[in-house]
C-alpha cells in the first residue's frame, strides 16, 4: 500500500485527515518542532516520505509544494525551556498539540506519528513508523524537519563556535568536541549534557 493509499483508506471513515509529526526529539540544543497538515482529498504529492529517507535538497524543494497544496498547516514548537521543565517527551506533545490546535480546522481524525497521542480536543490515533505508512505523516515530517533544520542554522549564526549548521544540534562527536571547549550555550538543553563526561 503507498502513503497515499493508506490515507484514502483512511479517509472512507474519516474524511478529514491531520498529519502530524514533530523533529527535533534527539538534539542536545534548540526548541523541538511540530507540524500538523491537512492535505486536501485526492492530492498526491509525488516524493513525500519520511523525512529522514530525503536529501536536504528534495525536502527543501518538497516543503513549499506541502504548504502550497495544503488545505491548512501549521508548524509550532516547544522551547528549551519547556523542554528542560516538563521533558523531551511531553514537549514534543506539546509542539504537537499547538500544532493541531494552530491549524484552527475542524478535522475528523489526527494521525500522529509514534506510539503515543497529544492530549487534543478530537480523535488522535497513534501510527508507528507514520512518516513512512501514511502520506498525510510525511508531509508533517518534512514541513516539521525543514523548519527545524531552518532554525538551527538561523543558530548557528548566533553561536558558530558549535557547528550547528552542520549536525542541527545532535550529539556528533564535532558537537561534543565544541561543548568541551566552550561549554554550553543558552540554547542548550542542560538535561541532555548530563551524559556528558
Amino acid at each position: 500500500m503507498t502513503l497515499y493509499e493508506y490515507d484514502c483508506e483512511v479517509r472512507k471513515k474519516y474524511p478529514i485527515i491531520v498529519g502530524v509529526d514533530e523533529a527535533g526529539r534527539g538534539p542536545l540544543a534548540g526548541d523541538v518542532y511540530a507540524a500538523a497538515v491537512i492535505l486536501p482529498e485526492g492530492c498526491v504529492i509525488d516524493g513525500v516520505n519520511d523525512s529522514k529517507k530525503l536529501s536536504e535538497k528534495k525536502r527543501e524543494a518538497l516543503f513549499d509544494v506541502i504548504t502550497e497544496a495544503a488545505e491548512a498547516y501549521c508548524i509550532a514548537t516547544a522551547t528549551v525551556a519547556e523542554i528542560e521543565e516538563i521533558n523531551i517527551l511531553n514537549a514534543a506533545m506539546l509542539a504537537m498539540k499547538r500544532a493541531i490546535e494552530g491549524l484552527g480546522r475542524e478535522f475528523d481524525i489526527a494521525l500522529i506519528d509514534g506510539n503515543k497521542t497529544p492530549n487534543i480536543s478530537g480523535r488522535a490515533v497513534s501510527v508507528v513508523k507514520g512518516d513512512a505508512t501514511s502520506q498525510s505523516v510525511a508531509a508533517a515530517s518534512i514541513l516539521a524537519k525543514v523548519a527545524r533544520d531552518r532554525y538551527m542554522l538561523g543558530l548557528d549564526r548566533e553561536y558558530p563556535e558549535y557547528g550547528f549548521a552542520k549536525h542541527k544540534g545532535y550529539g556528533t562527536a564535532l558537537h561534543y568536541e565544541a561543548l568541551r571547549r566552550f561549554g554550553p550555550s543558552p540554547v542548550h538543553r542542560m538535561s541532555f549534557l548530563k551524559k556528558m563526561h
